[in-house]
């Protein structure tokens, strides 16, 4: 198999900033694979967004503008209750037989994998892209630990030649970029020019969910 990957880099995107295009496009990199982006509808881990499901939508399609590696899907905004990453995963895996499906989670959240609904399954399903800051490391529980040891691979060609069960770790270039200060400045009537893409700016009834407060 020598497929080019198809990534997922799911949260809440509350807004989309910065931060979250220019992982997910190095990723894309590592990997050489398309990367989705894939907004929660509701999410089990987090409080609600403050912006519905169309809005940050629209914000997503403004941001991934003029270029064709970074792509939307609004399934898990589609779907009714809870976004199970296995439930979109699945779905995933019937459309595309064995192309290889990377799940990317960074760290900090793979740290905390044990405590996700049905998560010994995701391997079945997937393999798992671990954004990883340079010189940082997450403690990892002793199950997670056990669970994925025979599991890690150094290489990301070697990911292609299964399409679910390995682990990898990308090591990325953060941006220390926050939603939640992005969200305090709109509210305030300030203009964060360069920590949200500028597809955002075009339409002033994108960012009006964060000015309205």
């Amino acid at each position: 198999m020598n497929v080019r990957p198809l990534a997922i880099f799911g949260g809440t995107f509350d807004p989309v900033h910065l931060g979250h295009l220019s992982v997910a496009w190095e990723a894309a990199e590592l990997l050489d694979a398309d990367v989705r982006l894939m907004p929660a509808s509701v999410p089990p881990h987090r409080p609600a967004p403050i912006a519905n499901a169309p809005q940050r939508a629209a914000m997503l399609r403004a941001a991934l503008q003029e270029q064709s590696r970074l792509t939307l899907d609004t399934r898990e905004l589609e779907r009714s209750g809870p976004s199970y990453t296995i439930d979109t995963l699945t779905e995933l895996r019937a459309e595309h037989g064995d192309r290889p499906l990377v799940l990317l989670i960074g760290a900090d959240a793979f740290a905390g994998l044990p405590t996700w609904h049905r998560w010994r399954e995701l391997f079945d399903v997937a393999h798992i892209g671990v954004l990883s800051r340079p010189g940082v490391e997450a403690a990892v529980p002793v199950e997670l630990e056990a669970e994925v040891a025979p599991r890690l691979v150094a290489d990301a060609a070697a990911l292609r030649a299964w399409p679910a069960g390995k682990l990898i770790e990308l090591a990325v270039t953060p941006l220390e970029i926050s939603a939640t200060r992005i969200r305090e400045l709109l509210a305030a009537g300030r203009d964060p020019r360069y920590l949200l893409p500028c597809g955002l700016f075009d339409d002033p009834a994108v960012l009006a969910p964060y000015r309205q407060r």
